[in-house]
């Protein structure tokens, strides 16, 4: 394995949706505001490992993650611009929005997964992907909804797993991180990372990295350079954000919820 230590250059392109824009870890604006929707005003994940990685290298980053994006809103609106950036790293986290939706489409989401991956291995991307955990069972979802839930799940995971066996990279596995099962590392939606959250998955990925031979400190795991916690700022963020997001998709998916519900007594499967 070549070690990468003393590479002056490192360009690295963030895809996905959410979770890597960075909601539910809030940093001040330009001008000292409190986040709200603006993009700018949430830090997450990839720009702590980013700047984690700006300690031994010259980093270039180019985050194009776009809340509520699809595999083919990624694939459509993100993956030109990532691919232009010329990445040496490329993380492309996303699928959770489409399980979510009664547009759900499992071959359609392989099939974005898999074109995305490729393209971005053909510029020279070392991949970098999750395996997802069981949301449903975080938000608290009801068991005969949250199975449905976690087979689309467990499709999007078998498509990472035939990514990271075709074209390698570093993978986490999300169920096997420890913080997963602490509260305080949800935000007060329980589907978005808290500050610890992101601090935990950027975590993970750097150690990945650093076993595959890039040199340069772990992200701290302690609260740092974010807004503190605050009930106020999660209410009004909840009233303004979080609640419209939950009716819409419960307007989405009300039809497909009725008819797995009449399947489940007439013991019939529904997607």
């Amino acid at each position: 394995m070549t070690s990468q230590r003393g590479t002056r250059y490192l360009r690295y392109a963030a895809l996905g949706d959410s979770t890597t824009v960075g909601i539910g870890d809030p940093v001040p604006g330009i001008d000292g505001r409190q986040a709200n929707r603006q993009r700018g005003e949430w830090r997450g994940w990839a720009r702590l490992l980013a700047e984690s990685l700006a300690t031994s290298y010259d980093v270039s980053f180019c985050n194009v993650a776009i809340s509520g994006a699809t595999t083919a809103t990624v694939r459509e609106a993100q993956l030109a611009d990532a691919l232009a950036h010329r990445p040496q790293l490329a993380s492309l986290i996303v699928g959770v929005n489409d399980t979510m939706r009664s547009t759900w489409d499992a071959e359609r989401v392989r099939d974005d997964l898999l074109t995305m991956a490729s393209r971005l291995d053909a510029v020279g991307a070392t991949l970098m992907t999750v395996r997802f955990h069981d949301h449903g069972a975080v938000i608290g979802l009801p068991k005969w909804l949250g199975r449905s839930m976690a087979a689309r799940i467990d499709h999007v995971n078998a498509v990472y797993d035939e990514i990271h066996t075709r074209w390698g990279g570093i993978q986490v596995d999300l169920c096997e991180l420890a913080a997963l099962h602490q509260r305080e590392c949800w935000s007060i939606d329980r589907f978005h990372p808290s500050e610890i959250g992101h601090r935990a998955l950027a975590r993970a990925m750097a150690t990945r990295l650093n076993q595959q031979g890039y040199d340069f400190p772990l992200p701290s795991p302690s609260p740092a350079g974010g807004l503190p916690a605050s009930w106020k700022r999660d209410l009004g963020w909840m009233v303004a954000e979080g609640a419209p997001w939950m009716g819409r998709r419960a307007k989405d998916l009300a039809p497909w919820v009725a008819r797995r519900a009449w399947a489940e007594v007439r013991g019939a499967p529904v997607g």
